[in-house]
């Protein structure tokens, strides 16, 4: 029998080998007209990529987890939606619900901040979020 977070714990062997993707940063343009500075982005790999993809399918397989107010989710457990306090969450003793309000808000930063979910991975705090969801399954 699968468990409800197996397409998300899957990724856990790929986020502890940290091959996450790459600033790119245009330093062949010094923005005159002629030559545009083309904006910095993360160019994440494809691991990242399919894992976004798989967050947002636990969100829409499971309307009954409400995730589409993980803010307020954060704020139940005492977790503002801001990078310092979602990395420093003690996720010990979270039910799954709140992991992935911190899934889906690290999903949704990187809507409002290029590099917001990056900063996520490396700091570990998405490979601890993972994880925990690991242990609620078993």
């Amino acid at each position: 029998m699968s468990g409800r977070f197996d397409g998300l714990i899957r990724f856990i062997p790929t986020i502890e080998d940290k091959d996450f993707g790459e600033w790119i940063v245009d330093r062949d343009n010094d923005g005159m007209p002629e030559k545009p500075l083309q904006i910095p982005f993360v160019n994440y790999s494809e691991c990242v990529c399919e894992l976004e993809h798989a967050i947002y399918q636990v969100d829409k397989d499971n309307p009954d987890m409400n995730l589409h107010n993980y803010g307020d989710i954060l704020e139940k457990n005492g977790i503002r939606w801001e990078t310092k306090s979602m990395e420093a969450a003690d996720v010990s003793k979270l039910d799954a619900t709140a992991i992935m309000a911190l899934l889906l808000g690290a999903v949704r930063a990187e809507r409002f901040c290029d590099g917001a979910l990056l900063s996520f991975l490396e700091s570990g705090a998405v490979l601890r979020w993972l994880k925990r969801l690991q242990e609620l399954e078993k």
